[in-house]
């Protein structure tokens, strides 16, 4: 019976506002349509990303005196340009990488071999030849291991070229009705949830800040990241430097561990390429440079806003919602933990209620301006 009482207690105390309630069945409603149906809906959820992204143009345009509809009419050009840009020079160079390092796989496995069998001389007591041969068989399965999983990839994912023609056509139209549209669709949002809603905006308002910063800071220090990589090594001549660039960039999505990880497959590239010798040192050199202007220039530089999440919530985030849904849950894993925290912190309780800024104190409608839990700005 005191067990049922103190349940009883529990929810009478975190559920009895009636938002709380509304709050509740708006996550678990958003949840379960990503979950189930966000396959389907990837290209309009990748366009609404991907207008969120361009907003900030928009708005630097508008800011600079041209008239709103010009200003997304030109930042859609501008985003056309570049999706063009991509198409056609991009993804071909990645995929001719591609298909170069695949058949490089038995040049890189001999090349393996040839550096392992010179560690017993180089270290003399700490390494055998029997740890060698088990070294090197371990290392020969995992290469053609590698080479038919690229294979059997290519193969699987040409049927893949249909739904790649569904995503060129429908995210650029999805991003323009997002862009012009963006007022009606907020209206329309905004109508579907309650006229008081002073929990919903006390979450809405954080997550527009937090979302605004990361996101585009985010795509930006993936950009630039990724382009200064490719350019270092194109100029110090290193292989499949298109391929290294993609990866370096987009390890900044994964603080503390993506940097970390990367680093082995551009020293394996260097080591391959170059052997122990100082081309491979340069190589590390540069990158070592790359990865620390981009934590202690770039990222201060790009995000004015702290996080204040813990490193192993940062972890445990990227973990799980990359798990869900790939790629765009590790791109988001950062902003759906801070989600997280600003529903806990917003969660209605006598003390926090107390706490609640005045602004916020008293519920009233949010228009589509105010950063609301709908805002794309």
């Amino acid at each position: 019976m005191r067990f049922l009482q103190v349940i009883s207690g529990w929810i009478n105390r975190h559920f009895s506002n009636e938002e709380a309630i509304y709050l509740v069945v708006f996550l678990v409603v958003v949840f379960l349509a990503l979950v189930t149906i966000g396959d389907v809906l990837a290209p309009v959820l990748t366009g609404l990303v991907l207008a969120f992204l361009l907003q900030g143009l928009v708005k630097r345009l508008e800011a600079w005196h041209i008239p709103p509809r010009l200003a997304v009419y030109l930042t859609y050009v501008i985003f056309l340009g570049a999706l063009t840009a991509l198409v056609l020079f991009v993804l071909p160079l990645l995929i001719q990488q591609l298909g170069a390092l695949q058949e490089a796989l038995p040049n890189i496995a001999r090349r393996l071999q040839e550096l392992i069998q010179d560690l017993p001389e180089m270290a003399p007591g700490f390494i055998s030849a029997e740890q060698v041969n088990l070294w090197l068989g371990m290392a020969a399965g995992e290469v053609g291991s590698l080479s038919r999983t690229l294979l059997n990839t290519v193969v699987t994912q040409l049927p893949g070229v249909v739904g790649l023609m569904i995503y060129l056509v429908l995210v650029p139209i999805s991003v323009f009705f997002f862009l012009k549209d963006r007022e009606q669709l907020m209206g329309f949002m905004l109508s579907l949830l309650p006229g008081e809603r002073r929990l919903l905006n006390s979450v809405g308002v954080e997550m527009n800040q937090q979302l605004a910063n990361y996101v585009r800071g985010k795509f930006t220090e993936i950009i630039i990241v990724g382009s200064v990589t490719f350019v270092v090594f194109e100029i110090l001549g290193l292989n499949y430097a298109a391929l290294l660039g993609v990866l370096v960039g987009l390890s900044v999505l994964v603080p503390y561990v993506g940097a970390a990880v990367v680093t082995v497959p551009v020293a394996l590239v260097a080591v391959f390429q170059f052997g122990w010798t100082w081309e491979m040192g340069t190589v590390m050199i540069a990158y070592a440079i790359i990865q620390t202007v981009d934590g202690n220039v770039l990222v201060p530089l790009l995000f004015s806003e702290a996080n204040d999440l813990h490193p192993i919530a940062i972890i445990v985030a990227v973990l799980a919602f990359g798990g869900l849904w790939g790629f765009w849950g590790i791109f988001f894993a950062i902003p759906l933990a801070t989600l997280v925290k600003a529903v806990f912190n917003a969660w209605p309780s006598a003390q926090r209620e107390a706490m609640l800024p005045p602004d916020l104190a008293q519920p009233g409608p949010a228009s589509a301006d105010s950063g609301g839990p709908a805002s794309l700005s």
